[in-house]
């Protein structure tokens, strides 16, 4: 979410609040996997397409390795 913007601002528990600059506040979980319609529903809030957020994990994986 960083690379599109976000931040984080708070953290309680396992539950991080992230904003951006003129972005809607969203809360996600810090787990290693989540569902398929939370990750859509995310996805929809940041209002990115599963395609783009795809494209973004590559490039992620790319410098990682």
């Amino acid at each position: 979410m960083q690379k599109i913007g976000y931040h984080e601002i708070r953290q309680r528990g396992s539950h991080v609040r992230l904003t951006g600059l003129n972005k809607k506040s969203i809360t996600v979980p810090d787990h290693k996997v989540i569902g398929r319609g939370l990750l859509r529903k995310i996805l929809r809030d940041v209002e990115i397409s599963p395609k783009e957020f795809q494209q973004l994990v590559k490039k992620r994986e790319k410098r990682e390795n």
